[in-house]
């Protein structure tokens, strides 16, 4: 073994160009992967926000706020859509603790606030006046004391005086607070949390420490921030992986295919098979030792500009500012760049041990064989892979074809298959391309000459193919995508125009009174809501749903894969937890937004989130809609078009899913332009002897080189292809499958950023290849 790795080592030294390009894809690659473990660590391991809204308060009382459902394997459980409230024997049972209730209300002009008014027993410390007393009387920021301010609350519009002024937030009387919402939400107890869960007896929730912060109103869009930012990273780290050992796969099988003769040699010498895969094993262990110390001990100080990128997007979240000191994620990173480079090693293990001692007194410019039999089997088998794949989606669950989860694997398998299939297809493809060529011409002498080296040329076209391949077909399907998203929005919508609450807080009764006396228009509001089912007596599911107008109470709504009928019934629990058995009155088209649709009293006193108006027949657009802007005004509401709604939609759907998809472009971009340079320059030793002999026959340098140029661009050409047949392939499938659930959807092709990828790629072969060729 001690001499296997003295031939690795010399070899490395003669040859450290071959495995230049595998060093730096595997240092990137651990580096990569160091850096983006960290950012997970920092992301998963970070506590959770300090608690804000009950930050003063060592001991807060507050309701259950799940449902649990016995199962046979014993209870299942989900979050309530609905608080209950406390109930009133423990409201009694703590007679001296402060009140809070949890108001919908704003500022109808100026501040913005959360959204919510609270009693003044639970307010901060005045900075100036008093504290409100009357019914009309309000303690806020942001005004002068005796200002008369307007607040919009779940009834409407009232004018109040402002009697104090505070830091922040919105505070009522406390009679007036328990007008306003009679639900008691949390006590603020004086007494220690032992005394407190003494008199509470278990019949409510004592929380103390960092478990107050589960009442923060943004604890929701914490736990986003959080799968977002592993989401991405996740994504990251899969397409890195991915790209590595394409990299170092087909970095190491060109690297065989030059040295057949040396390793004939050795063979000649006595070598055994085995030891032939122990030799390329041991290159590739001592290069991937270097190469992935170097990156997990450098990937650790990218983390930081990572994690600001993400932050700075909304993608992570934004209280997390220091990132983890864990070393777990540069151990990772370090075991990881020698697995990949041992992986990818394996193919060309295999073949280096194939070689036989003749083949030393043999030397041929033309490939005996394009592709062993093994590379045809795990080629084929990876393209039926991502047909069947594909296949079944369509057939089985179109919906998820609309999640960037579901067909990002499907195009990486796509162009693994391709990759692996290459040498085949750049021959079939220069051959056809060869007859259609003109007689006589230097194009000509270009198709037949990578059509006699097909194995060369596919290593050279296949960081082509990903490159453009998956960049094409992740563009394409993400804009297909989003096309088949908006219309399924659109779908339901039926409306001409829609009000939307311009906060949290949603639609004002008084508002809604107002909307619906708008003459020539017809008003359906609709309130987001949850009904959970137990699926197979297993497990409690919660589905979203909307309580609108016009379903009758004890009617329901229901998405396809509940697996009901109409005038079946649907046994469920609705937002409060209560159980309640309703009647299915129609089965929802698949991409419908919601789950379930239910009466307007499900919504258990929440607030309407839209109203939809509808124009009645010869009403005229622009009076309605004046007057629905004039019923809005005041009330922290406005009016949009349908139009209008749909493309705000589509933007802010786009902004936040474009950020994934970027990052993984650009690490396709660079691992795939390491490889095509490393892979010509590498080959540029082999045609040494072509352009000696092109010289000979009287060919000046610069004909020399602008042969070498010709001949590099029709290898790119040829991989350009292949990665159109690749996009072909992945959108159709994908449109195929969208075609059930969105009907025909418009395939828009970014033309222009393809056209300068493939633009990029062909510049930095070209240029790559005349450095090659003059030295």
């Amino acid at each position: 073994m001690t001499g296997m790795i003295g031939i690795a080592v010399a070899t490395l030294r003669l040859r450290w160009l071959s495995f230049a390009g595998t060093f730096v894809a595997l240092a990137l690659g651990s580096a990569l992967v160091a850096a983006m473990g960290q950012v997970l660590a920092t992301t998963v391991t970070a506590p959770d926000r300090a608690p804000q809204r009950y930050a003063a308060h060592p001991v807060v009382v507050a309701p259950y706020d799940t449902l649990t459902v016995p199962t046979w394997r014993g209870g299942d459980s989900a979050p309530l859509a609905v608080s209950p409230g406390l109930p009133a024997d423990v409201v009694a049972a703590l007679p001296g603790a402060r009140i809070d209730r949890i108001i919908p209300a704003y500022l109808a002009e100026g501040g913005h606030g959360d959204g919510v008014g609270r009693p003044w027993a639970v307010a901060p410390a005045l900075l100036s006046g008093r504290a409100p007393a009357g019914d009309d009387e309000i303690a806020a920021a942001g005004h002068p004391l005796g200002a008369r301010v307007r607040v919009v609350t779940g009834d409407g519009v009232r004018a109040y005086t402002l009697t104090g002024v505070v830091p922040e937030g919105l505070f009522f009387a406390d009679a007036t607070a328990a007008r306003l919402r009679p639900q008691v939400d949390a006590l603020l107890p004086a007494g220690g949390a032992d005394e407190v869960r003494a008199a509470v007896g278990g019949r409510a929730r004592v929380l103390t420490g960092d478990d107050r912060a589960r009442l923060d109103p943004g604890r929701a869009a914490d736990g986003r921030a959080r799968n977002n930012a592993n989401t991405i990273v996740g994504i990251a780290l899969g397409f890195a992986a991915f790209v590595a050992v394409f990299v170092v796969a087909s970095t190491f099988a060109f690297a065989v295919g030059q040295r057949r003769q040396e390793f004939a040699l050795l063979r000649a010498a006595g070598a055994l098979p085995g030891q032939i895969r122990r030799l390329v094993y041991c290159e590739a262990l001592l290069v991937s030792l270097a190469a992935a110390a170097i990156g997990a001990l450098a990937g650790p100080s990218l983390a930081p500009p990572v994690l600001d990128l993400l932050r700075g997007r909304g993608m992570a979240p934004d209280w997390v500012h220091t990132v983890s000191g864990a070393r777990w994620p540069a151990w990772t990173a370090f075991g990881t760049g020698v697995a990949v480079a041992l992986l990818g090693a394996v193919t060309a293990a295999w073949r280096a041990g194939r070689v036989r001692p003749g083949e030393a007194l043999r030397e041929s410019a033309v490939e005996s064989r394009t592709m062993p039999p093994a590379r045809w089997v795990i080629g084929g088998l990876t393209l039926a892979t991502a047909l069947v794949t594909m296949a079944v989606t369509a057939i089985g669950d179109p919906g998820s074809a609309t999640n960037r989860k579901s067909y990002m694997p499907v195009v990486m398998l796509l162009v693994a298959a391709a990759g692996l299939l290459a040498p085949a297809l750049v021959g079939l493809v220069a051959r056809r391309a060869g007859g259609a060529a003109p007689p006589g011409t230097g194009l000509l002498l270009a198709l037949r000459n990578v059509t006699a080296s097909a194995r060369r040329t596919a290593a050279v076209a296949a960081p082509v193919l990903v490159t453009v391949g998956l960049a094409a077909s992740l563009l394409i399907a993400s804009d297909l995508t989003d096309a088949a998203k908006h219309v399924l929005r659109a779908r339901p919508v039926r409306a001409d125009f829609l009000v939307l609450p311009d906060g949290t807080a949603g639609l004002d009764r008084q508002l809604v009174a107002g909307l619906r006396g708008v003459p020539g228009a017809d008003v359906i509001v609709s309130a987001a809501t949850s009904v959970y089912t137990l699926e197979g007596d297993t497990a409690l599911i919660q589905r979203p749903a909307e309580a609108v107008d016009g379903v009758p109470e004890d009617g329901i709504k229901v998405a396809a894969d509940w697996g009901l009928r109409v005038g079946d019934p649907a046994r469920v629990w609705l937002a409060d937890g209560s159980r309640a058995e309703l009647r299915v009155i129609e089965v929802l088209p698949s991409g419908d937004p919601a789950d379930a649709y239910v009466g307007a009293s499900k919504a258990f006193g929440g607030l309407p989130q839209v109203a939809y108006v509808r124009l009645r027949p010869g009403a005229d657009r622009a009076a309605v809609a004046a007057a629905l802007r004039g019923a809005a005004d005041g009330h922290r509401a406005s009016v949009v078009s349908r139009a209008a709604w749909l493309a705000a939609q589509d933007a802010g759907q786009g902004s936040a899913s474009r950020l994934g998809l970027l990052v993984v472009l650009g690490i396709v971009l660079a691992y795939t332009t390491l490889a095509l340079v490393n892979t010509l320059l590498m080959a540029a030793p082999d045609r040494a002897g072509e352009r000696r002999s092109l010289g000979l026959l009287g060919a000046s340098r610069v004909q020399v080189l602008a042969w070498t140029a010709v001949e590099v661009l029709v290898t790119v050409a040829l991989g350009v292809v292949l990665a159109a047949a690749v996009t072909v392939v992945a959108v159709g499938g994908l449109w195929a499958t969208l075609l059930r659930i969105a009907g025909p959807v418009t395939v828009s092709v970014p033309w222009g950023t393809i056209g300068a990828l493939a633009g990029g790629t062909a510049l930095v072969a070209v240029a790559t290849a005349l450095v090659g060729a003059r030295r």
